[in-house]
């Protein structure tokens, strides 16, 4: 009997095993980093700033989808790539609250974000459990998308801090580790087009009005709302022609597709080119990362 135990401790597969590894990594932001860590730019900043402060309390969201369903479960693959993903979403949680603490200290009001996603995500709690799921696939979705746009676009990195990059590369490329997990599961306990439909109209309807109104009064509370040569330049950076958000909006309606799932597109070499520019030895994190035998 315990030999038997000891052989399945050993088969039990991990997060990391299935190519979905929680990383503990140790982010350090230099005093001398620019408050406008994006090309100098208020409003691109002040949304980047935004986006950090809705991913703890919507990295918890995500999670707790996906955990209403975790028991459902049977395959060990798919069980281990939930670990990984609730490792990874965890952490980014925990990382970006530590972040969003810096930004506070800089002068950004980090207190809106997460009010008004905590508003925009009770209001997401009424749909049914499976909707709920449906809709955090429509979110990883869209976060794998900006993630993939993020470690692609070469020029659009230059522009940005090179130690406050860092954490978004991490967190770009965990994205893409993890982006067909909660759809997975979703398949699992009964994926419909129409309620992914409808789960990706109610997830726009809530959150795309929420973003404009934190956005606008994060720059109020800035007093960078009105300043009219900055709101332009940083309007033009994310939804101008070739835009960083708006490159990704075209693709957006994958999701909507009868065949669809998030490794249709395949995203594997460059999640492979970028573990190791992050994490081999001598790669831009190599010694903020903890645990790196995982």
């Amino acid at each position: 009997m315990k030999k038997s135990s000891t052989v399945t401790a050993i088969r039990k597969l991990t997060g990391a095993m299935v190519g979905i590894p929680p990383r503990h990594i140790d982010f350090r932001f230099p005093e001398s980093m620019p408050k406008y860590f994006y090309g100098g730019n208020a409003t691109a900043t002040t949304f980047f700033a935004m986006l950090s402060g809705f991913f703890p309390p919507g990295e918890r969201y995500f999670m707790e989808s996906v955990r209403q369903f975790r028991d459902r479960v049977t395959d060990d693959n798919l069980r281990a790539a939930i670990s990984g993903f609730m490792g990874q979403e965890a952490i980014h949680g925990r990382e970006h609250d530590r972040l969003n603490e810096l930004l506070a200290e800089r002068g950004f009001d980090m207190k809106a974000p997460d009010r008004f996603v905590r508003i925009g995500l009770a209001i997401l709690e009424k749909l049914p459990a499976s909707t709920r799921l449906a809709a955090t696939t429509f979110m990883e979705h869209f976060t794998a998308l900006l993630a993939e746009q993020l470690l692609e676009d070469k020029q659009f990195r230059q522009q940005a801090d090179p130690e406050m990059i860092k954490i978004w590369q991490w967190h770009a490329l965990e994205e893409l580790e993890h982006k067909a997990v909660a759809y997975d599961v979703y398949e699992l306990v009964g994926n419909t087009r129409t309620e992914r439909v409808a789960a990706a109209l109610a997830s726009m309807l809530v959150l795309l009005p929420m973003l404009g109104i934190t956005w606008s009064w994060m720059l109020a509370q800035d007093r960078q709302l009105g300043n009219v040569p900055d709101n332009i330049k940083g309007l033009s950076i994310l939804f101008g022609r070739g835009g960083f958000v708006s490159r990704i909006l075209p693709r957006l309606p994958e999701f909507m597709g009868a065949c669809f799932h998030p490794d249709n597109h395949d995203t594997k070499a460059l999640e492979s080119r970028w573990r190791d520019k992050l994490f081999a030895e001598g790669g831009d994190l190599y010694h903020e990362y903890r645990n790196n035998v995982a």
